[in-house]
């Protein structure tokens, strides 16, 4: 800055500021908390020597990620930035995952009013599913009607199927 008002780093460290200044541009008057915070993390001396060895269009970028990175270690003193990043990585993938399950609970329900209309050995076959294990099973609790003999309306299935002629010509079951 130069002059009559000094910035916020050479306020902090009671020193006159020179027209040459380097934190001038990035650490003005009126923020002197930004420069606060990066002093106490990275210090003055390593933060002009960071930005002396950028070229001049840079070092704004520089001084941006210089103050994220000095906000997250005075957050979190042994992560920083990192912690950060893997916290919103893990909230992604939670949130990837409760979309998933979100996706299939829709296509769920998307298919019930397609199961109404299929025939019966359609309507079982449809309920049968893959497990952890890559073996098919089937969900007996959403089609008792069929996985229940005895309740048939003409009796047993089973029984019923026996009564029928033999090849010797008598019933097997009676």
């Amino acid at each position: 800055m130069g002059g009559n008002t000094p910035c916020a780093s050479c306020k902090l460290l009671r020193r006159r500021c020179t027209k040459d200044c380097v934190f001038a541009p990035y650490f003005p008057a009126d923020d002197p908390h930004k420069f606060a915070i990066v002093h106490k993390v990275f210090g003055a001396s390593n933060v002009s020597k960071m930005l002396q060895e950028l070229p001049v269009h840079q070092r704004a970028d520089a001084v941006s990620s210089i103050v994220y990175e000095a906000n997250a270690r005075v957050r979190d003193p042994v992560y920083g930035c990192v912690g950060a990043i893997s916290y919103l990585q893990t909230q992604v993938t939670q949130l990837q995952m409760q979309l998933a399950m979100a996706q299939a609970e829709i296509f769920c329900i998307q298919m019930q009013p397609e199961q109404a209309h299929m025939p019966a050995v359609q309507h079982a076959h449809a309920a049968a599913a893959v497990g952890d294990d890559g073996k098919s099973f089937l969900l007996h609790d959403a089609f008792p009607e069929y996985l229940n003999f005895g309740s048939s309306p003409s009796g047993s299935v089973i029984h019923d199927s026996l009564k029928r002629e033999s090849l010797f010509g008598h019933d097997m079951v009676s």
